[in-house]
């Protein structure tokens, strides 16, 4: 089994995917090609993914049954203790929010008092 998900990506590359897969959702990809077919489609989806990012799921003969492989994604897979997980990284501190203003806003002025 398969599993490719694409996220901004253009349509050229999902109708070349849908030769060999089926598009269960916009951008998800799912079959049961050969490794040879498998290995090939996950280097044209590198090749022309474009400003997109995409990640491939495959069934594995592993202690977890499956392996994935990721292309300009923020996730990372790594490798921890013979399990592979996948590494996210630490969120970006939020500046602080701005203090409420004071005051009426417009809608509710014109709820309250008219136009």
């Amino acid at each position: 089994m398969t599993v490719i998900v694409l996220t901004n990506c253009p349509a050229g590359l999902r109708g070349f995917l849908t030769r060999w897969l089926l598009e269960i959702s916009p951008g998800v990809f799912l079959g049961s090609p050969s490794a040879r077919v498998r290995d090939i489609l996950w280097d044209e989806v590198r090749a022309y993914s474009g400003q997109g990012r995409a990640l491939l799921a495959h069934s594995a003969d592993n202690e977890q049954g499956f392996a994935f492989r990721t292309h300009d994604h923020s996730w990372h897979p790594t490798d921890h203790e013979g399990l592979t997980l996948l590494h996210r990284p630490a969120p970006r501190p939020a500046s602080p929010p701005e203090p409420p203003r004071q005051g009426w806003s417009k809608a509710a002025k014109r709820r309250r008092f008219g136009r």
